[in-house]
């Protein structure tokens, strides 16, 4: 499991930029971010590389911040590699809460981060079919 951290921010000018501000003052990298909005405000999803650190840095500064653990899977990247590992998903009944992808330096795949309902499940599941989940300590060194 990788450990997420979300901020909640009010749509403001300048939200988005303070909370990446304050990252990179205490040397904290970001790996992958989402961001889910409204009209009036939006949650921003991160992996990063020091994922403590920086939910107490987020949470020092006044920022409201929660942690998720959610599942980062290597996903071919060629045409169809998402619906191969989706079809795993629908096949073990496992409801997928969200996902968002990046393209990993480590490797030829591309990285998904999803948020499931029953993430032991999901993680059996995928190693069943051959599917590399991998553990935080890689994803936080991508």
């Amino acid at each position: 499991m990788v450990k997420q951290i979300s901020i909640f921010l009010e749509n403001k000018a300048g939200r988005l930029a303070n909370v990446t501000r304050v990252l990179g003052e205490n040397q904290i990298n970001i790996r992958a971010l989402s961001i889910a909005d409204t009209s009036d405000f939006g949650i921003l999803r991160l992996i990063v590389n020091e994922p403590e650190k920086a939910y107490e840095v987020l949470k020092r500064d006044g920022f409201t911040v929660s942690e998720t653990e959610v599942i980062a899977v290597e996903v071919p990247d060629s045409p169809g590699g998402l619906a191969t590992v989706l079809d795993i998903m629908g096949e073990a009944s496992i409801n997928i809460e969200y996902l968002y992808a990046f393209i990993g330096k480590a490797t030829d795949d591309a990285l998904v981060i999803f948020k499931v309902e029953n993430p032991e499940r999901a993680m059996e599941a995928f190693e069943s079919k051959g599917i590399v989940v991998l553990d935080s300590s890689k994803v936080y060194r991508l």
